[in-house]
């Protein structure tokens, strides 16, 4: 009896500390100021498939994620212990955990996974450095048939991971039933040179087997020389592509002043998966800055311009490398405020926001809008407004936009 009585009054407590616990987070949530859009033309109806990633600081004093969605703020301190256990996650991967859970589960990354009509497939490099101080690398695969719910997971060797520092997945595809994994590595080159390069392998699932290891790139240098690998946002990560893109950066690091970037040497590459060619982009067609900061879908390209005072959307088609279109944004140019955008369903959604004048972020409201990609035409416009009259002690930084 006595065990039982003991048992019941741990659980109490439990429960009673858990309870104290979310009074304590719902008092403190509700102290802190709730952001949402006002709508300065269009209709808010626009405004249901965006989803805001952001946090609230005050100096080095305070720091709060938050999520603004459906047009409504909450705080991490408000979600259940369960999900700030796993971290914020992207709206794709949290469709993905719950259509597929046990599939899902230890998968967090994006680019790791691929996903049609018929698979969902999965590609991971897992690495640890022995006693002896060498790497061992293998790849975590999975493969999961939608129809009839059958999973296929193992681990196989990395090829040549003696020489591999790190290998880290950027684009996962499945091409004539084959998985096609793109990696960036860094590799040991057994002095003072460094050597990066681009990977693809191909692996067959079904013979659990690495069929071939492709290097597209490699590149190796010496201090104060840099080399790096950059690749646009991508819009659509786990949907099928033809075509990636890669920048490749090559700089010097002065000592004395900050990274110089050898624009001569610098260059565009583009890959397709179904031709398997590799090709320099000309750089009259598409800029190495815009496409840096571009957004890419496998289909076409989208780079962010200021021109003439306004922001302009252009669209390059990947496989003909053309630009197909070019649309100005009604909202006005800002160079000092970071830009955020998606393309999505014929809509680009742009987001405006993080203003930093002379280093210091100036606490501005953000700024959505809304539009049509091939036209322009305005479908929402809206700045966000707070309902706290203390905010003004809080900064908004915005780290991403998503669209459902």
């Amino acid at each position: 009896m006595k065990r039982y009585l003991c048992s019941i009054i741990i659980g109490m407590a439990v429960i009673l500390s858990i309870g104290t616990y979310y009074v304590k987070v719902a008092s403190s949530a509700s102290s802190l100021p709730k952001y949402s859009f006002k709508t300065l033309e269009g209709s808010d109806k626009e405004l249901y498939p965006v989803i805001i990633n952001a946090s609230l600081q005050n100096g080095s004093t305070f720091y709060e994620p938050l999520t603004i969605e459906s047009n409504t703020t909450t705080y991490e301190s408000e979600r259940s212990y369960l999900e700030n256990l796993t971290g914020r996650q992207g709206h794709e991967i949290e469709r993905l955990v719950k259509e597929h859970r046990s599939f899902m589960r230890g998968k967090g990354s994006i680019s790791s996974i691929y996903e049609d009509d018929d698979f969902l497939a999965y590609a991971r490099v897992n690495s640890e450095y022995t006693k002896s101080g060498n790497m061992e690398a293998k790849f975590d695969i999975g493969l999961l048939e939608k129809k009839d719910e059958e999973e296929t997971s193992f681990q196989i060797e990395l090829p040549n991971q003696g020489r591999i520092m790190n290998a880290d997945v950027r684009d996962v595809q499945l091409v004539h039933s084959k998985l096609q994994v793109l990696t960036m590595n860094d590799v040991n080159s057994n002095n003072e040179k460094q050597t990066k390069e681009v990977h693809l392998y191909t692996i067959d699932v079904a013979n659990k087997k690495v069929l071939s290891d492709k290097t597209l790139v490699s590149e190796t240098f010496t201090y104060p020389d840099q080399v790096d690998f950059e690749m646009p946002i991508d819009l659509t990560p786990s949907q099928p592509n033809n075509m990636v893109f890669i920048s490749l950066i090559k700089g010097v690091n002065h000592e004395d002043g900050p990274f110089e970037e050898k624009l001569k040497e610098s260059k565009l590459l583009s890959y397709n998966y179904e031709t398997e060619k590799l090709e320099t982009v000309k750089k009259e067609l598409l800029s190495l800055d815009m496409a840096r900061s571009g957004y890419a879908d496998g289909k076409n390209l989208y780079a962010v311009e200021m021109k003439s005072g306004k922001y302009r959307i252009k669209t390059f088609d990947l496989s003909s490398q053309t630009l197909t279109n070019d649309t100005e944004l009604d909202i006005a140019a800002n160079k000092k405020e970071q830009d955020f955008a998606a393309i999505k369903n014929g809509r680009v959604y742009f987001l405006l926001g993080n203003e930093v004048d002379q280093d210091v972020l100036t606490n501005k409201p953000a700024k959505l809008l809304i539009a049509d990609i091939k036209t322009g035409k305005t479908l929402y416009k809206g700045e966000t407004i707070i309902n706290k009259k203390n905010s003004k002690s809080f900064e908004l930084i915005i780290d991403d936009l998503e669209i459902k």
